[in-house]
């Protein structure tokens, strides 16, 4: 993915008409739009395609399967244009190779924690293997929490130069300059740009805090 503003839009909105127009609104200003189960099942898997055509676009199917499934769907998802899949770790580094292997020159993301309180529960414990297995598989990255930046300094010290993106900026309480500053590459934000009246606006104002955020360490300049 591109690095100008390292801002991807989380596109969880249902109505296909909205989420296309959020998407020609913002596509070029975010590095990357990530749809979920919600937007592809009220609408239909050609709006992969469809919002391909305004920027790069991200699966998050968070796959959890059998190595034969994970790699079915990875290989429609490639297919219809998406440039990356998310994948869970969980299900064994059988299923994840299979994931990273179906995606060819697409990018594999691997889920170490989720960003709700819940998840806590049962994938902050095992974060910091999910993280290696995702150095061993070959996968281009991996996601870390936002809603605790914390963690995410910790998975940046073991994944190295692997990329990662921090989901749960804004509605979920997540800081956009606190995952920036502790070695994220990406914010995913959602409600808090599509949500508002003014998605435009309210994407520029987060591209401009990240701007912020990196301006000191002499990577980004302000995008607008």
């Amino acid at each position: 993915m591109r690095k100008k503003t390292r801002m991807v839009l989380a596109l969880d909105e249902t109505d296909e008409a909205k989420a296309l127009k959020v998407a020609e609104d913002v596509g070029g200003l975010v590095d990357a739009i990530k749809i979920n189960w919600p937007l592809v099942l009220s609408s239909s898997p050609e709006m992969i395609t469809k919002l391909s055509r305004y920027s790069e676009v991200i699966c998050d199917f968070k796959i959890a399967d059998i190595p034969n499934t994970a790699r079915l769907i990875v290989e429609q998802a490639v297919g219809r244009g998406a440039s990356a899949v998310i994948v869970h770790a969980f299900t064994g580094t059988d299923s994840l190779q299979a994931a990273v292997q179906a995606a060819g020159d697409r990018q594999v993301f691997v889920v170490t924690e989720m960003s709700h309180p819940g998840g806590q529960e049962f994938t902050a414990p095992h974060a910091e293997r999910f993280a290696q297995m995702a150095v061993d598989c070959g996968a281009a990255g991996v996601i870390a929490p936002a809603t605790r930046p914390e963690r995410i300094r910790k998975i940046r010290s073991i994944v190295g130069d692997l990329l990662i993106l921090s989901p749960g900026v804004g509605a979920q309480g997540g800081s956009a300059s606190d995952a920036i500053a502790m070695g994220a590459d990406y914010v995913i934000v959602g409600r808090s740009i599509y949500g508002d009246r003014d998605p435009r606006g309210a994407a520029e104002r987060l591209a401009a805090e990240i701007a912020h955020a990196l301006s000191p360490r002499g990577e980004i300049s302000p995008p607008l």
